[in-house]
């Protein structure tokens, strides 16, 4: 028998832990993972331009307005023209507004945008960009 119960004088410690429940929850967390990890993303197509910074942590999700190679602008998922796009982020009364770019828009398309966003009320505003991977330098 692999296990003693009685106390012929042995005061050692039960000392076998069971790791296949701890297992059992890693992989569905894991799975759970790889399911959600493709949703999070925005569904608008853009090549963001590298750059060295840090990944800034935000606690809601955050309003993005993208700019695509065509200039065309979205706001989330939607197209919206960059002459309605003053009264649409009025209307939703936005704190803090995040820009993507595509890296063939124009500098200039990019300033356009970010003016109408100041016009709107908007403070606060971020350009996203791709991460550059620290560990490669």
């Amino acid at each position: 028998m692999g296990m003693s119960t009685s106390d012929e004088g042995s005061d050692a410690p039960l000392s076998e832990i069971n790791v296949t429940p701890l297992v059992d929850v890693m992989l569905v967390l894991l799975i759970v993972f790889m399911v959600a990890a493709p949703l999070l993303t925005t569904g608008v197509e853009v090549e963001l331009p590298s750059a060295e910074a840090a990944r800034l942590e935000t606690d809601d999700a955050p309003v993005i307005l993208s700019v695509q190679r065509d200039e065309r602008v979205f706001l989330g998922d939607e197209e919206i023209a960059v002459d309605a796009l003053e009264a649409r982020l009025r209307e939703r009364e936005l704190e803090e507004v995040l820009v993507q770019a595509d890296t063939a828009v124009p500098y200039g398309a990019v300033v356009r945008v970010l003016a109408v966003v100041r016009r709107a009320g908007i403070g606060r505003m971020g350009l996203v960009t791709d991460p550059v991977d620290w560990a490669g330098r």
